[in-house]
This record gives structure tokens, C-alpha cells and sequence, in this order.
């Protein structure tokens, strides 16, 4: 290592973009059971603005973190230093992952992390660091929600545990913000699985959407999708807010809608309308990121990058994502 310090974002204080801060400070030594990474991407999250904004502690988590802290979760980059006691990674290794998620300490908009061995995969060799920082949460949510939990942790949301829906040939999910990080991740799972797929989203999006293999296109500026379409196995809605229920209209006898924000939603009208509604909590997972990694590998799922902003600009980034219309990821490049 050429120094003992990194250029690291912290936040010193909760606010808008403006409190984000480039420090210098300690490079980090990996604990038992992780390795030190050379970072060369982040992925800019959802939680990443959360915790800029006052939020502490990921529902159903004991951790909290106090100030100042270095935001952020999703890391792609190099292999420096392996903790003696961990097999399977070594220096030089190339690889991404989800860092400590649920959780705000993933410390990722650094130049170097310390990083949980089992929460990361080998890099895919045929995605560069850009691509591979986009898809750890938002990859790792839809294959959650759409594919297979991979865990037993109770969701802080709701009792059941969450089961995704069987998708193959038979099958027609909806997908509300289909541009976004998680959706477009899920419409490519879920075309994978040979299910059909709408896609809702802004009319910006209608060429990007069926490039990825949408069936059906409905520009939510221009019509209701709970007037256009019905008897659908499946709803994911990654947009949520108070008007999401409106999507259970879409849905048959049967069906279920996945909320990946918590919604509100009338237990009665459910239970009226014989549909599920069922949300779960991403976690780290190397094992399920490797079974992605192929996928990426393939060219079966693409990322799309929205766009990338170097570390030092990470206000511009957090500007970007607050205006909204995202189309796919945005990423942050350490040179």
C-alpha cells in the first residue's frame, strides 16, 4: 500500500447533498474474516441518501452508526490484503459485493474498504468495475424478492416469511418502475425464468425497456395501469407511496404484489381480492451474487448505468438521483 490514509465521503452531519464531505483518513485493516479492497466503483443506493438524511439504523437491526460515517454499500474492485483466516480469495483477486447490508456500515465511498469475504463474488471478467458496483443491492433485491430469498431472517415488515412466485411460460408480471436499478434487474430475471413481462415506467424509457425484453410498454404519465391491465400473476413495485394499492386491481385471484418500499395497504381489501402482498429485506449474500456474476457473464442480464461521477463528486451524484427518472444505476468511479 502506497500510504496509510484514503480519500473517503463522510458525512459529519445529516442533511442534503451538501454534507457530503471527501476526508482523508485511515485506510482501514481487515478483521477476521474479511480482505482489504482497492476500491474502483461504488453503487449509489436508496439507503445511501437515507442514512445522509437522518436515518440510523435499518429496520429490524440492532446497529447504529454515529458521525461521522462513510456512506454506502456496493463495491467492485481488487483484492489487497486477506485476513489469515479466510479461504477462496486472494490478492489480486477482482471482485464485488453488498457490504454488511442490512446495516449502515458498509463504509464503501472509500478509495479502500474492509470487506466481509462471504459477502462478496468474483467480479465477472466480461463487466468492467462500473457495471459490477451497479448490481449488488439492486441485483441482489430483485433476485431476493423474484428467484429465492436465501435466508431465514424474519423481514422487520411482516410476520411470513417471504416466498417468491414460480415464474415460467404461464406467468405475467408487472413491473412499476421498470428503468430503475431493481426493476430493470427484474425484468431481466424475470424474462430469464420465460416469464411475460409489462413494463411500467415514463414514456423516456419505452426504447431502453423493450431492448431488455419487455413484452408490454405502458407509459404511466399517459394511462393507468390498473385500467389497461388484468389478471396478472405478479406485481413488483418498486416505486411504492401512497398509491400503490391500486396496483392489487391489476392482479387475479391469487396473485401477489411485492412492495420493495413498505406501502400501505388494507389488509381487508387483500383478503377481498384473494391476493398476497409480501415484502423482503435484501441482505448480503456472495453465493447468490456469484449465481448473478454468471448471468452478467452471459450477457443474460445487462447492467445500465444512468450514470458516473467520480468519489470527490459525490453530492453531484446524490443531486442526480434526487431528480429521479433514473435509467438503471448510478455509480461512483476511484480512480
Amino acid at each position: 500500500m502506497p500510504t496509510h490514509t484514503m480519500r473517503a465521503v463522510r458525512l459529519h452531519e445529516h442533511g442534503g447533498p451538501e454534507v457530503l464531505r471527501l476526508d482523508e483518513v485511515p485506510i482501514p485493516e481487515p478483521g477476521p474474516g474479511e480482505v482489504l479492497v482497492r476500491v474502483h466503483a461504488v453503487g449509489v443506493n436508496p439507503p445511501d441518501w437515507y442514512l445522509r438524511g437522518g436515518l440510523t439504523s435499518v429496520p429490524g437491526t440492532d446497529s447504529t452508526v454515529s458521525l461521522p460515517v462513510i456512506p454506502g454499500t456496493d463495491v467492485s474492485g481488487v483484492v489487497e490484503a486477506v485476513a489469515a483466516d479466510v479461504d477462496g480469495l486472494a490478492v489480486g483477486d477482482e471482485v464485488f459485493g453488498l457490504l454488511r447490508f442490512p446495516g449502515f456500515d458498509g463504509s464503501a465511498y472509500a478509495e479502500y474498504v474492509a470487506a466481509p469475504a462471504s459477502d462478496l463474488a468474483r467480479k465477472p471478467a466480461g463487466i468492467d468495475h462500473v457495471h459490477a458496483a451497479g448490481t449488488p443491492m439492486a441485483g441482489l433485491t430483485a433476485w431476493q424478492y423474484l428467484i429465492e430469498v436465501g435466508h431465514d431472517h424474519p423481514s422487520p415488515f411482516q410476520e411470513a416469511r417471504h416466498r417468491p412466485t414460480a415464474l415460467g411460460a404461464g406467468t405475467t408480471v408487472l413491473i412499476n418502475g421498470a428503468a430503475g436499478g431493481v426493476g430493470h434487474f427484474a425484468l431481466q430475471l424475470a424474462k430469464w425464468k420465460g416469464a411475460r413481462v409489462i413494463a411500467v415506467a415514463s414514456g423516456a424509457h419505452a426504447a431502453f425497456l423493450s431492448d431488455l425484453g419487455a413484452d408490454r410498454f405502458i407509459d404511466y404519465t399517459k394511462s393507468r395501469p390498473e385500467e389497461l391491465v388484468h389478471d396478472i400473476d405478479l406485481v413488483l413495485d418498486t416505486v411504492g407511496g401512497p398509491h400503490s394499492s391500486r396496483l392489487l386491481r391489476t392482479l387475479k385471484h391469487g396473485g401477489a404484489l411485492f412492495p420493495v418500499f413498505p406501502g400501505e395497504y388494507d389488509d381487508e381489501e387483500t383478503a377481498k381480492l384473494g391476493v398476497t402482498v409480501s415484502i423482503a429485506q435484501v441482505r448480503s449474500n456472495g453465493t447468490q451474487l456469484a449465481e448473478l456474476g454468471r448471468l452478467l457473464d452471459a450477457g443474460t442480464v445487462r447492467v445500465a448505468i444512468d450514470s458516473t461521477f467520480p468519489l470527490a463528486h459525490a453530492r453531484a451524484a446524490h443531486e442526480r438521483a434526487a431528480r429521479g427518472h433514473l435509467q438503471g444505476k448510478i455509480v461512483l468511479t476511484v480512480a
